[in-house]
């Protein structure tokens, strides 16, 4: 269970994990040592599954970035679905997937050097796979914007 003071703290190293125990402390009301203390015990329960750098848009602007949209079969069989998951979870080029509701029914970001590798990745992933349907791709041209990020609310937000 999350006190408000895990939901401040969650909420402000979700936008800058980089801080140190000391500059939390400006902005969450508890010592340097509770703020250490409580990070070292959210990270131990697996509420922070991981912290990441995230790089400048600068670095991927001359790479290939592309949002696949996947429909499966009408009845995909739970192994084959369970397989394509798989797959997906495990090729680095998969940023994200999701599994969707709608017209479709599942979406990834695949990011790669270039249209050969791209090409490469899905026949791999996606074309012998008679779990999958169809998909279509929409190619990124610019991020607008990148901010994950899930605002927590407590009682001291209100």
């Amino acid at each position: 269970m999350l006190d408000p003071l895990d939901v401040a703290l969650l909420n402000e190293v979700q936008r800058d994990d980089s801080r140190t125990a000391d500059q939390l402390a400006s902005v969450v009301p508890l010592s340097a040592s509770a703020i250490a203390r409580r990070l070292r015990r959210l990270r131990a329960d697996g509420v922070i599954r991981r912290s990441i750098a995230l790089l400048s848009p600068k670095f991927s602007e001359r790479r290939l970035r592309a949002l696949v949209f996947i429909t499966l079969n009408e009845h995909p069989d739970r192994r084959g679905k369970a397989a394509l998951e798989a797959r997906l979870h495990a090729e680095p080029a998969v940023q994200f997937c999701y599994d969707v509701t709608g017209a479709l029914d599942m979406v990834a970001l695949i990011e790669c050097a270039n249209m050969a590798e791209f090409t490469a990745i899905t026949d791999a992933l996606l074309i012998p796979d008679a779990t999958v349907r169809r998909y279509d791709t929409h190619f990124i041209r610019r991020e607008v914007k990148f901010e994950p990020y899930l605002r927590l609310d407590s009682e001291l937000d209100r």
